[in-house]
């Protein structure tokens, strides 16, 4: 058996309070990422469809809003060019270019749900990195001389 000395104990609780500090810093980027994501979506002033299958008539403000509204664009360009695809046109057919902008507009829609997963993403690991520095802390608190810490290896 090993005991864990007082330098290494103090250590320890520095690593988490470290990871504390880490793990605020990522949540706070993680919402104000989310906040501002949600902020320029709505200045847009785009509307889910009527016709989509959620969210019909919903602002867009959100990832799922996002996501549901460049399917219904992807359905309504494919609609629109007989179920052919920007690349699948002739380059001088002129439904080449509502391909073209329906393409644009869903890689839009879907970089914005892309940058919420990416928020939330940062979000959760923060809250795991504040979990590990608290169970770091916890785990090197300061003991009186009456209450060593043994450390057993199996080995």
């Amino acid at each position: 058996m090993a005991t864990i000395s007082a330098g290494t104990g103090k250590q320890v609780r520095v690593l988490g309070l470290v990871s504390i500090i880490i793990g605020a810093v990522m949540i706070i980027a993680g919402a104000v990422t989310w906040g501002m994501v949600s902020t320029k979506l709505a200045a847009e002033n785009i509307t889910v469809s009527a016709d989509a299958p959620m969210f019909a008539g919903a602002k867009v403000t959100g990832p799922l809003e996002a996501f549901v509204q460049a399917d219904v664009i992807n359905g309504h360009a494919l609609k629109a060019t007989g179920g052919k695809t920007y690349a699948q046109l002739d380059k001088e057919d002129p439904l080449r270019a509502t391909a073209m902008n329906g393409s644009f507009l869903r890689s839009s829609l879907f970089t914005s749900v892309i940058a919420f997963g990416v928020a939330l993403f940062a979000i959760g690991v923060g809250a795991l990195a504040i979990l590990l520095g608290w169970g770091l802390r916890l785990v090197a608190a300061p003991r009186s001389a009456e209450e060593p810490v043994l450390v057993t290896s199996n080995a």
